[in-house]
């Protein structure tokens, strides 16, 4: 029959975290008046990870974020202000804070596709690469070199160390091994955590290999290195396997002792191939389809204890970004759905929902007499029609509910 049913009587727990992405706004400059921040300020985009900021010159590109543009001499000093470029950082931290959004910082590089790296290598000291991260915490946090005092808790040790096997030749993130990142892993976050016992330092930004991320848990476990959260990637076209992917993950983190890890699913994109299908992929991502499939993962991980956040990928200016067009900055279908999923966050209570088609996904929330319910209509098949869908909230008016 194609229905939603929403018992608004029955209060199942928290609106969950399912809205957060990868980086912030795009400001419009003096010359070109060229922006998004009024739109994603309208997302109410609760966290931007700045994972590949550095792609992109609005946020200060190659200058910015990553840990070699900050320190771009690893043999300075590492207690001197001198050593360290905040500058276009700074501003870049600027424009997300003014829009109501959170930092997450990651501690690491960009990918490095290109045949050359420059900030993937494996730092030449662990411990002093550490003490780099916990001055850049400073800056943002505590003030330190006429820095600032954010509300920034998130901190992540490195970016997808595992994209690539230890044997080949054009490794993308992490230059050295399994077993030297799981190194750099213990010795980083031990030292961070003894500085900053109140803030939250994870990663490691898996690409999503679960053999590799079992024995990167069992390494630090054994290792007794903190892990606040557990950070991860994947990219499909299924909303199921994404929600049993969490699933999976979460299992592995209670298996090696880390029971009250939070789970990041930190980068997530409709892509049904790399290679011959991306092309595809991307057409889909900036459509209808696109924001329907964000829909329907929202809804579905907001339904699965297994996870705790979820952050898009991509809110920069790229061909990745579903939100808002790469030219114009304008809104795209998927900014529609994020817009949706901020009212629901809104009124902080889920409420019990479900359907009787597993192409229909529903989440539904309260707060007192205000009632909001987002459905979403997602297929993978191209050649399904569109289908009539009937709400039935029990004896509620849904006259006022926002749908």
């Amino acid at each position: 029959m194609n229905t939603v049913n929403v018992n608004f009587d029955n209060v199942v727990g928290k609106i969950k975290v399912m809205h957060a992405v990868n980086n912030g706004p795009v400001v419009a400059g003096k010359d070109q008046k060229r922006g998004n921040e009024l739109y994603y300020k309208m997302a109410r985009i609760p966290y931007a990870r700045t994972h590949d900021a550095a792609f992109f010159a609005g946020y200060g590109g190659e200058h910015s974020v990553d840990i070699s543009a900050i320190f771009p001499d690893f043999d300075a000093d590492v207690n001197d202000p001198n050593s360290y470029d905040f500058a276009c950082t700074d501003v870049y931290m600027k424009h997300i804070d003014s829009v109501g959004t959170k930092v997450f910082y990651r501690l690491g590089s960009k990918i490095e596709h290109q045949i050359k790296k420059y900030g993937t290598h494996v730092p030449k000291d662990f411990k002093k690469w550490a003490q780099i991260c916990e001055h850049i915490i400073r800056h943002y946090t505590e003030g330190w070199a006429n820095g600032f005092n954010y509300d920034m808790e998130y901190w992540e040790i490195w970016n997808e160390p595992d994209l690539d096997p230890d044997d080949s030749t054009n490794k993308r993130c992490w230059q050295g091994t399994e077993a030297q990142f799981a190194e750099l892993y213990c010795v980083a976050s031990k030292h961070l955590k003894e500085c900053f016992p109140h803030l939250k330092i994870g990663g490691p930004a898996s690409a999503g290999d679960e053999a590799w991320m079992t024995r990167f848990l069992e390494r630090i476990s054994k290792e007794n290195a903190p892990l606040d959260f557990f950070s991860y990637h994947w990219y499909w076209t299924d909303p199921y396997d994404m929600s049993e992917k969490c699933t999976r993950v979460r299992k592995l983190l209670d298996d090696t002792g880390y029971k009250d890890t939070e789970t990041n699913l930190n980068e997530w994109n409709y892509v049904r191939g790399w290679v011959d299908e991306f092309v595809y992929s991307i057409e889909q991502m900036v459509g209808m389809k696109g924001a329907a499939f964000i829909g329907a993962c929202m809804s579905t991980c907001q339904k699965n204890p297994a996870i705790d956040m979820l952050m898009y990928y991509d809110a920069r200016p790229t061909g990745m970004n579903g939100l808002f067009d790469m030219y114009t900055y304008r809104p795209l279908k998927g900014f529609f759905t994020f817009y949706a999923f901020a009212n629901i966050y809104e009124l902080k209570n889920e409420v019990e929902s479900s359907t009787d088609d597993k192409d229909l996904y529903v989440v539904a929330s309260k707060d007192g007499d205000k009632k909001r319910i987002m459905a979403t209509y997602y297929a993978e098949d191209d050649n399904k029609d569109a289908r009539r869908v009937v709400i039935d909230a029990g004896n509620t008016d849904l006259t006022n509910a926002r749908i």
